[in-house]
């Protein structure tokens, strides 16, 4: 009768593992986990474009300060030539030399300010990108936000009832032979978590296949009575 009794509560205590292990694979495969993942690789992304874009524009700022200091520095140059070159007194030939030198400076000039103004475009075309990269990474982070309190709070629901199953569990385990119990935390593994079924109208209740009268007689009789098919423990109906 101990035994008997043993393997009525292994049957409850099976029943309570079987919902933790339901409650522990809810808790892993919620639907908004696989959401908050893909959004997170989302905002990794976005923030990886987000430290290209702000690297070009330091680099675009670095240009273009020094090509504005060669524009400064090549345009105080054109006007000492110049005032040099319309003061007068000067030979043929520096005269010439110097009005090539001014030429020379004013295309130069020109190159710089060019130069400038594709810096300023890119810089311009930099920041748009790196604010509509900001703006995205914000909405993304408001779902990210979402799907985490939807998360927590389904979390507390899941594990609020795996404490219920967890006490549950601590008050039938003393109620059960340890030989008993150590046979079935090993068959459990093996057994996709059914370790133990009810043996009724000559079918196993674990792997629901039928047994004769005969052997369900040596399966009665055996200590603890187990399934000639699949070797689980059998509670006797």
């Amino acid at each position: 009768m101990e035994e008997f009794r043993s393997l009525e509560d292994l049957l409850g205590l099976q029943a309570v593992d079987l919902e933790i292990d339901r409650l522990l694979d809810r808790r892993q495969s919620l639907p908004e986990l696989d959401a908050y993942r893909a959004v997170d690789e989302q905002i990794k992304e976005i923030d990886a474009q987000i430290d290209q874009v702000s690297a070009r524009l330091r680099e675009a700022d670095l240009a273009s300060d020094k090509a504005d200091g060669e524009l400064q520095m090549a345009e105080d140059k054109l006007k000492r030539e110049e005032s040099r070159l319309f003061a007068g007194g000067l030979g043929a030939r520096d005269a010439e030399h110097l009005r090539r030198e001014v030429e020379m400076l004013r295309r130069q000039i020109s190159e710089r300010e060019d130069s400038i103004l594709e810096l300023m475009d890119d810089k311009d075309q930099a920041e748009t990108e790196a604010a509509a990269l900001r703006e995205q990474r914000l909405t993304l982070q408001e779902e990210k936000d979402r799907l985490e309190a939807a998360i927590t709070e389904a979390w507390r629901g899941i594990d609020a009832e795996l404490a219920r199953q967890e006490t549950k569990k601590r008050e039938i385990v003393p109620l059960i032979d340890p030989d008993l119990l150590d046979l079935y935390e090993q068959l459990r593994p093996i057994k996709e978590g059914v370790a133990v079924g009810r043996l009724a109208e000559g079918t196993c209740g674990g792997c629901h296949l039928k047994i004769s009268a005969a052997e369900e007689s040596e399966v009665r009789r055996g200590s603890p009575p187990r399934c000639i098919h699949c070797r689980r423990l059998l509670v006797p109906q």
